[in-house]
This record gives C-alpha cells, sequence and structure tokens, in this order.
C-alpha cells in the first residue's frame, strides 16, 4: 500500500469515527431503577439485562452512554429519554 492510500484510509476511518454520537444518561434524585429501566427498553431497544446494567452505572458514576450511533437515530431517542423525565444529551 502506498503512503498515499494510506493517508486515505486513515481519514476515511477519522470520517467515520467523527459521524459517532452517544446519548449519556445522567443520575439524577427523581426517577426510580425501574423507571430508568422501562425507558431504556422503550427508547434505547435495550434488553433488560442492558438497562439495567445502565441504570446502575449511571447511579454509581452519575452517568453512562447509553446508545451510540448517527446523531439522525439517537434524536428521537434522546428525545423520548427526555420526555420521560429522565436527564440525556447528545455528545
Amino acid at each position: 500500500m502506498s503512503t498515499k492510500e494510506k493517508t486515505s484510509e486513515e481519514l476515511l476511518l477519522k470520517e467515520e469515527v467523527k459521524t459517532q454520537n452517544e446519548i449519556v444518561l445522567y443520575n439524577d434524585d427523581v426517577n426510580t431503577f425501574d423507571h430508568v429501566i422501562e425507558t431504556l427498553i422503550y427508547a434505547c431497544e435495550h434488553t433488560a439485562e442492558q438497562a439495567e446494567q445502565c441504570s446502575i452505572i449511571v447511579h454509581h458514576n452519575g452517568k453512562c452512554t447509553v446508545k451510540t450511533g448517527l446523531y439522525d437515530d439517537l434524536k428521537p431517542r434522546c428525545s423520548m429519554l427526555l420526555e420521560a423525565g429522565l436527564s440525556a444529551e447528545i455528545i
């Protein structure tokens, strides 16, 4: 592979990485574990186990990335989390 090809490939990989965003869920003192779990299952299509693990991470660490993907896919999911009273943002 030539240097030019390698540089082009590295640039493509960097561009792909930049298109990925994350929904970060933040801890609060209001919502129950059950509500958070149910909302993650609904909004992010998590399994019950995934949702439970995320809720525990949020509780202990203060935040957790709950979904990664393209912005256009994450925006309505994040809106569902916010409408359910959870604290989340897309980064």
